[in-house]
């Protein structure tokens, strides 16, 4: 499968963004978001099941970003409201056939990555 990352740019802190990530080839994976801030390791953001029942966040995102997908269009979109200096990151989708995963080792799929940049 390839992942294709888009939505990335330069926002002011407390404005809104929202990545999305399109599938090519199979529908039913797991997905997930994982950022990489400058100087850090990769880290957890959000992740959905494959039917989008279930949804994870990591409680730096929680209550400001949403994950959602749209099955039919082997998308998968993350919301990003009230937006932080500290959200500035190369964002990447990624996916697998495997349950929904908190974990980046996990996941066998990665998009190119998208840059988020957060002015305060």
């Amino acid at each position: 499968v390839q992942l294709q990352a888009s939505g990335g740019g330069l926002v002011q802190a407390g404005g809104s963004m929202t990545l999305s990530c399109a599938a090519s080839g199979r529908s039913w994976y797991a997905m997930g978001w994982f950022r990489r801030a400058p100087g850090k390791e990769r880290e957890f953001v959000a992740a959905t099941s494959r039917g989008g029942a279930s949804t994870y966040y990591a409680n730096s995102v929680k209550g400001r970003f949403t994950i959602s997908r749209d099955n039919a269009k082997n998308t998968v979109h993350l919301q990003m409201n009230n937006l932080q200096p500290e959200d500035t990151a190369v964002y990447y989708c990624a996916a697998d056939t495997g349950p929904v995963n908190t974990d980046p080792g996990r996941y066998h799929h990665w998009g190119q990555g998208t840059q988020v940049t957060v002015s305060s």
